[in-house]
């Protein structure tokens, strides 16, 4: 299979609707510039493009080869419509390049997408039997299995615990050591045996391996790091009440979204004894418009939309009516 075939696997779009409608897509902002971070199958990117007039355009983002090939192919069909083969946390590269400073949304559903979890071949999930790889772009990067060949005992603990929660981080990253003495660890069979082997008690309903392979997951394609340069990118680049919806799937994603749009949303207090005017008093950046959660029914027909949260807030203009 070369990397520009897509296999056949089902995608469900979390929070299809409510996140295009966060983005507020109604009269002269049909008109506007978009973006939506990560293409995945494009289910965001569809509906947001049939809420934009002939005039609009959406430009989007994805390090995955096989979503790339789905976004060529929309690209093809659609002139309002340009993918960018690389993270978001590149935007301020990607928008340069074409001409573009202000746009009026932005969209990042974080996170790995159903296509990627259900390719045995990803490496993603200790569902299936399959290489450990574990990258989103895989033109790019050491794999899952190279870095664990190579890495320090410390370094693996301290991944797994700050990345995964996972209280046995310590146990597991012994383990792991001393197996690769022994045997390359080269599938994710092996490293769900293993952690399961070390992790004897677990939440109820969830697998053993699962905080590790989230752990590993996210240190191989700097999810976090790139989610806070994304963020500050997105930032730079929304226009005035211009809107920024981003929708994550575990507690470190949003915890970076809820503080960064919170520092943005707030300003210090001065002191109430000194004499100045309201006009003169610091003004908040952005304002907090809503958080929402899938409903009981888009869980019950897509169970892993359960733990989404989608946090939208909007970027408050200056005094002038300027984004700066």
């Amino acid at each position: 299979m070369n990397q520009t075939t897509v296999p056949e696997f089902t995608h469900r779009t979390v929070l299809l609707e409510e996140a295009v409608d966060a983005l507020a897509l109604k009269d002269a902002r049909r008109d506007g510039v978009y973006v939506d971070g990560t293409f995945g199958r494009g289910g965001h990117s569809r509906l947001l493009l049939s809420g934009l007039s002939e005039r609009g355009r959406l430009i989007a983002f994805d390090k995955d080869p096989q979503a790339i090939a789905v976004g060529e192919e929309l690209a093809r069909t659609d002139a309002r419509f340009s993918i960018v083969h690389d993270s978001f946390a590149t935007m301020d590269t990607a928008l340069a390049a074409r001409g573009i400073r202000w746009v009026d949304g932005i969209l990042l559903d974080l996170g790995v997408s159903s296509p990627q979890v259900d390719d045995a071949a990803r490496g993603f999930s200790f569902r299936a039997d399959g290489p450990l790889d574990m990258r989103m772009d895989t033109t790019r990067g050491i794999s899952a299995a190279q870095w664990l060949a190579s890495e320090t005992q410390d370094n693996i603990e301290k991944v797994i615990r700050n990345y995964g929660e996972e209280r046995f981080a310590f146990q597991i990253a012994k383990a792991i050591v001393a197996r690769r003495a022994v045997e390359p660890i080269s599938s994710t069979r092996q490293l769900a045996a293993l952690v399961a082997q070390v992790v004897k008690t677990r939440e109820k309903g969830k697998d053993p391996a699962t905080r590790t392979f989230q752990a590993v997951r996210i240190f191989i394609n700097k999810e976090l790091e790139e989610l806070e340069t994304g963020l500050t990118q997105a930032y730079g680049h929304l226009g005035p009440y211009g809107r920024l919806v981003v929708i994550s799937f575990h507690s470190l994603e949003d915890r970076l979204v809820k503080r960064f749009m919170a520092s943005k949303a707030t300003v210090p207090q001065p002191d109430r004894r000194l004499p100045i005017r309201a006009v003169d008093l610091p003004q908040p950046l952005m304002s907090l418009i809503s958080k929402t959660k899938p409903s009981a029914e888009e869980i019950a027909a897509n169970p892993r939309s359960r733990s989404a949260v989608m946090r939208c807030a909007m970027r408050l203009p200056a005094a002038d009516g300027s984004a700066v």
